[in-house]
């Protein structure tokens, strides 16, 4: 039997509804009965039957909805709540939370205020002030904002500008390790028995280099092993290959990007390669940091590799297939905070 959702109703339709279903009981239906024929829970017809109880037919009368007494905080109040957290986390707020939940949320108001609001009172207030439950992204304490800011407003426009006087293209390159035991998103079963997805117990990874452009370009190599200066030559040499315009690479700065051999070779192929470096700590301005978690999440975390060959051919297979579609290495570019690279 599909059931009503009443509160979806007018406030008028509501009371009709109260009112048809306590004179259809009071007329000698059965709870069950009502509840069939009027497509209302027996939880609700046991409320309003109280209501009658206790008030008479004014219980069944459509109330005012919202809160009681309208909203609680001044103008004032939710204008420091919002700048709170907007600026700031919860324990720098001494709250002990690390996200901004409702709970967090209700907790600085008491403590700033002395105003005690229900979860959901306060859920009202989030969404009148545009907030959403939203996936946080992670940034290091060690960044440097200065440098951030110098970078998108200094450094990475110059780049851009150099290359294009030289008719280079704009590598973003970046390394990972991939485990065989990564999982990603959710599989179906029923409630209260959850799903088992059989796989082998081993375990075993490799490691992935690879460089895209806004344009839609892709190159990588998987490798076994530790990334060390030897495999990134490798590498680089076969980017120069598979080119014939000067690369600008932008990596990281990984202590092998930044070895003296790299060093040295980048400088002997200077009319072909030249190197820059994000700011430290700042993952989140490489747009190919966004290729890094579609592999770990389409090509590793929903296959089941019996052996580190199989695991390796996965890659591969996803990534050719990727190379084929530069509308997907583009969409790379789009994420919040790598706009600026597309």
């Amino acid at each position: 039997m599909k059931i009503i959702d009443a509160r979806q109703l007018a406030p008028s339709a509501q009371e009709a509804l109260r009112r048809r279903v306590i004179a259809a009981i009071q007329g000698g239906m059965a709870k069950a009965e009502a509840s069939r024929v009027f497509q209302v829970s027996r939880e609700a017809i046991y409320q309003w039957e109280r209501r009658v109880q206790e008030a008479g037919e004014k219980g069944l009368r459509a109330r005012k909805r919202g809160p009681k007494g309208g909203l609680q905080l001044r103008p004032w109040q939710a204008a420091q709540t919002v700048r709170g957290i907007q600026d700031r986390c919860p324990d720098q707020l001494k709250l002990p939370f690390a996200l901004w939940t409702r709970e967090a949320v209700r907790e600085l108001i008491r403590k700033r205020f002395g105003i005690r609001l229900s979860v959901w009172t306060v859920g009202r207030y989030l969404r009148r002030w545009g907030f959403t439950p939203q996936k946080p992204l992670r940034r290091a304490f060690e960044q440097d904002p200065e440098a951030v800011r110098r970078w998108l407003e200094e450094e990475y426009p110059e780049i851009r500008r150099e290359a294009k006087r030289e008719g280079a293209e704009i590598y973003w390159g970046d390394e990972m390790g991939v485990r065989s035991d990564h999982q990603a998103g959710r599989s179906y079963g029923r409630r209260g028995e959850t799903p088992v997805i059989p796989g082998t117990g081993q375990r075993f990874g490799c490691h992935l280099i690879a460089t895209i452009t806004n344009r839609g370009k892709l190159r990588f190599m998987v490798f076994e092993g530790k990334f060390r200066a030897k495999v990134l030559l490798e590498f680089l040499k076969r980017l120069l290959k598979s080119t014939r315009r000067k690369v600008y690479l932008i990596v990281d700065r990984h202590p092998v990007h930044r070895a003296k051999g790299v060093t040295r070779w980048v400088e002997e192929n200077r009319n072909r390669i030249r190197r820059f470096y994000l700011p430290g700590y700042s993952p989140e301005l490489n747009p190919d940091e966004n290729l890094n978690q579609d592999v770990k999440s389409n090509a590793a975390g929903r296959r089941r590799p019996e052996d580190k060959e199989e695991l390796k051919e996965n890659l591969r297979s996803y990534l050719r297939s990727t190379q084929k579609r530069p509308d997907i290495v583009r969409s790379y570019f789009q994420a919040e905070t790598v706009p600026y690279a597309a």
